[in-house]
């Protein structure tokens, strides 16, 4: 594939981000407050905003800011963690990204491509813990085209195991041209996910020295050709600790905010890992710009507050002290059970950590994840019903906006944990989870929504499977 960036114009205006975070440091109280409040009433911050509360220090205004966060999840999310797992394909890499542990110079890491049988055994065993999406990872390389992502789609979407099935395949792959996107999109996938890395073009060029990815403005216009080729449900990503944290929010605000203007609709999610060791990569091991815990913190709920309306990841990278606390501040997914070698599902050993990206920090089954969650008043949620009902991008926005995430989506994730409770669960979350299930569904207003839940949580104990709305 020839990479052309004729034409092709920053929408990252990165003089204007610098001068905003000076600008909007120390924001008195009052506007801090009148922040929260529009943000509160759903409605999308503004760069400068979102630059005064990322420059916020004192203490007691960023726990003002944490609270807006758990608010604004409450009112739009519920209390629902929507669980995936990542499936590493292969980890072939023509790049040479100075943090990756899969770049082409590395010479520690061992490379593999997953087999169509290795894909379907390593499927199985996502299938066979209880898993109903993933997110498939490819390194970026010839051999991974547009026809073989959809092929390993189709791959995996036709493995089932007992009553188990993947119902929801999202991408995180290489950038594609407009053709390349229509043949994935043409295998029915959920998200395609591209991470900028940094929106910092000067350290992007440094961090990125060859490959394709050396190309910032393609890269920058990926998510762009996405949408040209008819994939509106689209997935923006920062690696924290490349540059200026605070920097890198508010490029991610103005990615969203050039997504709505040109397609009327924004991200799907955005996710917000920071830089953890990799195999054979000293630049992982001290990154430039470590993010600390408590500035992490108050990245999440800035991002929370700034895009009401967007999903928020938070991957297994971090510990789990902080993924506990951090679920708190507005996010909406988290990967659990998750293994990052390739072919680690089916077959994990100790070359493992040899064909992996990065280190996880929390390596918990997806039982005991679950266990957490529902122990905490959480509700675990596999549900895939949007995707397969055609409701992406804007169409998905005409629903969300009017509350329909909170009434719809809080009875489709019950739905889905019985489903997972009743074939794959230990007995120990079983109990805590059934017990969880009978409280959220007596909370249910609605008579008739309640009656039907109750109605098809009978069903499912009697043996129906994949009952949404």
């Amino acid at each position: 594939m020839k990479i052309n960036t004729e034409g092709i114009k920053s929408f990252i205006p990165t003089q204007t981000i610098e001068d905003l975070i000076v600008s909007e440091s120390n924001a008195p109280e009052s506007r801090i407050r009148d922040i929260i409040a529009k943000s509160l009433a759903k409605n999308r911050l503004n760069p400068d905003e979102t630059a005064a509360l990322l420059s916020v220090k004192d203490p007691e205004l960023r726990e003002m800011i944490l609270q807006g966060a758990r608010d604004l999840k409450k009112q739009i999310y519920g209390n629902r963690i929507v669980l995936f797992a990542p499936l590493y394909v292969g980890n072939e890499c023509v790049n040479d990204c100075v943090y990756c542990g899969f770049r082409i110079s590395n010479k520690e890491c061992e490379r593999a491509t997953l087999s169509k049988e290795q894909l379907i055994q390593d499927t199985k065993s996502l299938i066979d813990v209880g898993h109903k999406r993933l997110i498939m990872v490819y390194g970026e390389h010839p051999i991974y085209s547009p026809e073989y992502i959809a092929e390993t789609v189709q791959t995996v979407y036709d493995t089932k195991h007992d009553n188990g099935e993947i119902r929801r395949v999202n991408i995180n792959a290489a950038p594609l041209d407009i053709e390349g996107f229509r043949i994935v999109k043409s295998a029915g996938i959920g998200t395609y996910q591209i991470f900028q890395e940094t929106y910092h073009e000067e350290t992007y060029k440094k961090l990125h020295p060859r490959g394709p990815k050396s190309s910032f403005l393609w890269r920058l216009d990926s998510l762009d050709r996405a949408m040209q080729a008819g994939i509106d449900d689209l997935g923006l990503g920062a690696l924290m600790g490349l540059y200026d944290w605070k920097f890198e929010v508010l490029a991610l605000l103005y990615h969203t905010i050039h997504l709505e203007e040109r397609f009327g609709v924004g991200p799907h999610t955005i996710s917000f890992p920071r830089i953890e060791p990799a195999i054979g990569t000293e630049f992982a091991d001290n990154p430039p710009h470590r993010v600390s815990d408590e500035d992490f913190k108050l990245l999440v709920a800035t991002l929370r507050l700034s895009v009401p309306y967007t999903g928020l990841i938070l991957t297994a990278r971090e510990p789990v002290e902080i993924r506990d606390e951090v679920l708190e501040y507005g996010v909406s997914q988290i990967d659990a059970g998750s293994s990052i070698g390739v072919g680690d599902y089916a077959h994990k050993d100790d070359e493992s950590r040899k064909k992996s990206q990065f280190v996880l920090g929390d390596t918990r089954s997806l039982d005991d994840v679950i266990y957490e969650l529902a122990k905490g008043g959480h509700i675990p949620s596999f549900c895939t019903s949007c995707y397969r009902a055609g409701r992406t991008g804007e169409h998905f926005m005409e629903f969300a906006v009017p509350g329909f995430v909170k009434r719809f989506c809080t009875p489709n994730a019950l739905l889905t944990f019985a489903e997972y409770l009743h074939d794959y669960s230990s007995e120990r979350t079983k109990a805590v989870g059934m017990k969880l299930i009978e409280q959220e569904t007596a909370k249910i207003e609605d008579d008739n929504m309640r009656s039907s839940v109750m109605e098809k949580l009978a069903q499912m104990k009697a043996g129906t499977r994949d009952l949404y709305y």
